[in-house]
Parts: structure tokens; sequence; C-alpha cells
């Protein structure tokens, strides 16, 4: 009988048809038989087939907004704990300046210390830590730095966020723009 490579080619070829028929909904059914045809089509490369089974869990094929947004809400909780548990520091770091005024000019030098967690654990979790927290996860979403001071894991999770984070959303908005096309 067909293998999943047969059919990714029938499922493509039934797609276009509706498409230029003006079926949205149908042709988004068969677009989707067509990526699972091709995830489980063995004789392309485990990459594709790697990058189509994440495609497929994390959005459905672009298909399923609630999916994505699932995804988002999650990433960002997880941010925002490990954030809150290991990427802020105890305090604002406080710059310090400190000048000379010799023969007419002013030597200014400003430093800023580096952020530092000691915090113990049971008091790592407060309302003022979890806010600092949120603004900078939220706005990792939108592609943009939180302005807050961070310790080196709290840099790593941030950047992580500024570059999942707003793919996830990207995701959602696709699979509503596909739901409000038909």
């Amino acid at each position: 009988g067909p293998g999943p490579e047969d059919l990714a080619g029938v499922y493509q070829q039934v797609r276009r048809a509706f498409e230029e028929a003006g079926n949205e909904p149908d042709a988004a059914d068969f677009y989707y038989g067509e990526m699972e045809m091709r995830r489980l089509d063995r004789r392309r490369p485990r990459a594709e087939r790697r990058l189509l089974g994440a495609y497929w869990l994390v959005s459905g094929y672009g298909l399923r907004a609630s999916r994505a947004l699932a995804w988002l809400l999650a990433a960002m909780a997880a941010s925002l704990l490990l954030l809150v548990l290991f990427g802020l520091p105890d305090d604002t770091p406080d710059p310090r300046s400190t000048g000379t005024y010799a023969a007419g000019s002013v030597r200014l030098t400003t430093r800023t210390p580096e952020p530092v967690l000691t915090l113990p654990w049971e008091r790592r979790v407060t309302g003022a830590r979890v806010g600092r927290a949120a603004l900078v996860v939220v706005n990792s979403v939108v592609f943009r730095s939180g302005g807050q001071n961070l310790t080196l894991p709290g840099a790593v999770v941030e950047m992580a966020s500024r570059i999942g984070e707003p793919v996830l959303l990207g995701l959602a908005a696709l699979a509503v723009r596909s739901r409000v096309k038909r």
C-alpha cells in the first residue's frame, strides 16, 4: 500500500485544489494531513522529522492556537519561576560615582557592582521579586529588555525568553489567523 511519502504528495495536491477553490477550512485539514505524512516519512532526514514533530507539538502545524498559547503561558511561568529563584539579585545594585576636581577639570568614575544573589531560599519568593520578574518576562515576549539587573543565570533565562516566547506568540497568532481566515 501507499506509504507516508506517497500520501504527502496526494494531500498536497488536494490541499492546493481546495485553496484554489477558496475553501480554506478543508484546505487546512489537508495541510495538517500533508504535514503528518511528511513527519512520518522515514525517508526524510531525521532533523526535518524532528522539526516537524516539534512544530506539531507546539502548535499543531500552526493550526492549534490553544496549544501554542498553552506553551507560551507555560514558558512564561517557567521563566518567571527561574528568574525569581535564580535570576534576580538580592537588591538592585546601586551605582557609585566618585570624582576628583583638579586644575579646572572634573574626573568622574561610576562603578556598578555585579548583581549578587545570596538570599536564602525561603526569602527569594516575595511579591516584589515576582513583580520584578513578571516585568522581565512580559517584556521578553515582545523582544524588549526588562531593564532589570540580573544575575548571570537570570540573563541566560531572559535571553532564552526573548527568543522562544515571541516564537510561541507568533505561532499562536498564525493559528488564530488561519481560524479567522476560514
